[in-house]
């Protein structure tokens, strides 16, 4: 990559990181915008969704994640294996999970190895993503370990990427790369921003 490219983006990461971290009210503008995510008709629509289970200082999903399993949605969460790469996890009770790796809490360790507890990225009806920064096309950045990238490279064309993200992340252009994929949608606390999407 071009150095003055990798420069911007390491400069837009380290700003995303502190502006999200110095964001006040988390709590209540996750709530908002989690209740955003779940009143499109795509959610309406989805029997099987992904979750994100939020760490530190990312838009929180944990509160919500009750709600949907209440409403009879088969509940998916990812949790990361040693080889780099996501797993998916179908969760049915959140006392079924544990901190994990990156204190992010992730389906207990007894479970993994459960056949029945195991999910397709092909079965995968909706998604959220997060990430460190967006822009208004719907370009991402993440921390630049690839984890989300190579899980979202094997989605289906008609399962919507939706990324959950605090206003405060969202920049004008993030410089990309040709294998980068683009969020159909970005929820912030002010509103929804249509995103390119997978052409």
């Amino acid at each position: 990559m071009d150095n003055d490219v990798q420069a911007r983006k390491n400069a837009i990461r380290k700003q995303a990181h502190a502006n999200r971290t110095n964001q006040a009210d988390k709590d209540e503008l996750s709530r908002r915008i989690v209740g955003a995510f779940m009143s499109l008709p795509e959610y309406a629509t989805a029997e099987t969704v992904m979750f994100y289970v939020d760490a530190r200082s990312e838009v929180r999903t944990r509160f919500d994640l009750p709600t949907a399993l209440e409403y009879g949605k088969r509940v998916v969460v990812p949790w990361c294996k040693d080889d780099g790469e996501l797993s998916l996890f179908e969760l049915e009770s959140m006392d079924e999970l544990e901190i994990g790796r990156y204190q992010i809490p992730e389906p207990a360790k007894s479970l993994r190895n459960n056949l029945s507890k195991r999910v397709a990225v092909e079965e995968l009806d909706l998604v959220t993503v997060p990430g460190v920064a967006f822009d208004v096309r719907g370009a991402r950045m993440g921390h630049g370990i690839g984890y989300y990238d190579k899980l979202l490279q094997f989605t289906r064309a008609d399962s919507p990427l939706i990324a959950l993200a605090f206003e405060c992340q969202l920049f004008e252009e993030i410089p990309v790369a040709e294998h980068d994929v683009f969020m159909d949608k970005v929820i912030t606390e002010n509103g929804v921003y249509e995103g390119r999407g997978r052409a």
